[in-house]
C-alpha cells in the first residue's frame, strides 16, 4: 500500500541533504512524495545588494525545483520566510503554514529536522512541525522522523542532547541520486573538506550504512511512530 510523505525543510538544500535518497526510495516504491520549503534560504547573507539577492533566490527555486524533480518529489511548495530570522515570527504562525499543508496533503510520514539542530530556523521549523502534529483522534500523521543535516546538526555544542540516530534507511541504491540532486545546490554545496561536500554527503552515507552492514544509509530519530 503505497504511502503519502511529506518533507518539511527550513531551507532549499536542507530537504535533499537531510533524506534526499529516503525521498528518491520513496518515489521508486510508489509513494507520494511531497516538499514543504519553509524559508527562502537568501538573505540572511552579508554584501548582496537587493538586485543580486533577487537574482540568486530565483537561482535557487530553480535549483530546488531541479533537485527535487531528481529525487522524484511530486510537488515542491515555497512558504519564503526570512532566512535565519525565523525566530522573529509567532511560533503559531509557523505551525499554522504547515498544519495547510497536512490538512491539503495527509500525509502519512512526515520527514524534518532534530529538534536540537544549531541552527534556528532548523530548531523552529522542527517544533511547529510537533506542534502541528498533535496525535489528536483520527490524525494521519502516523511517523515523525527526525534527520541531519551536515554543516548544522553535527556542529552543535556539547550540553545539548545530540543526534543519536535509532531509524535508518537502506539508500545504496539511491546515493547516486541523492548526490546528483544536490550537484542541482552548485551555489549551496561547498569543496571538500567542507562539511557541506559532496563527498562528505556520501561519507555520512556509507558510514551510517556500514553500521548496519549496509552500503549506504540516511539515517533518522523516529519522534513518533504509530502502527
Amino acid at each position: 500500500m503505497s504511502k503519502t510523505i511529506l518533507v518539511i525543510a527550513a531551507h532549499p538544500d536542507d530537504e535533499i541533504l537531510g533524506c534526499g535518497g529516503a525521498m528518491a526510495r520513496h518515489s521508486a516504491e510508489g509513494d507520494k512524495v511531497y516538499t514543504l520549503i519553509m524559508g527562502e534560504g537568501i538573505a540572511a547573507r552579508d554584501g548582496i545588494s537587493l538586485e543580486d539577492r533577487n537574482e540568486a533566490q530565483e537561482k535557487l527555486l530553480r535549483s530546488a525545483i531541479q533537485a527535487n524533480k531528481t529525487v522524484g518529489a511530486s510537488l515542491l511548495e515555497f512558504q519564503k520566510l526570512a532566512d535565519n530570522r525565523m525566530d522573529q515570527l509567532c511560533l503559531l504562525d509557523i505551525v499554522k503554514l504547515i498544519e495547510a499543508q497536512i490538512e491539503l496533503y495527509k500525509p502519512t510520514v512526515i520527514y524534518t529536522h532534530y529538534p536540537q539542530d544549531l541552527n534556528i530556523d532548523h530548531r523552529l521549523t522542527s517544533q511547529a512541525v510537533i506542534t502541528a502534529c498533535r496525535p489528536l483522534p483520527g490524525f494521519c500523521v502516523k511517523e515523525i522522523l527526525f534527520f541531519e543535516v551536515i554543516s548544522s546538526t553535527e556542529w552543535q555544542l556539547a550540553g545539548v542532547d545530540p543526534f543519536a540516530p535509532n531509524y535508518f534507511v537502506d539508500i545504496s541504491n539511491f546515493l547516486e541520486l541523492k548526490l546528483e540532486a544536490l550537484k542541482a545546490y552548485e551555489s549551496e554545496m561547498r569543496s571538500w573538506p567542507h562539511a557541506r561536500s559532496l563527498e562528505n554527503v556520501a561519507h555520512l552515507a556509507h558510514f551510517r550504512g556500514a553500521s548496519l552492514g549496509l552500503n549506504a544509509a540516511e539515517s533518522f530519530m523516529l519522534g513518533r511512530g504509530v502502527r
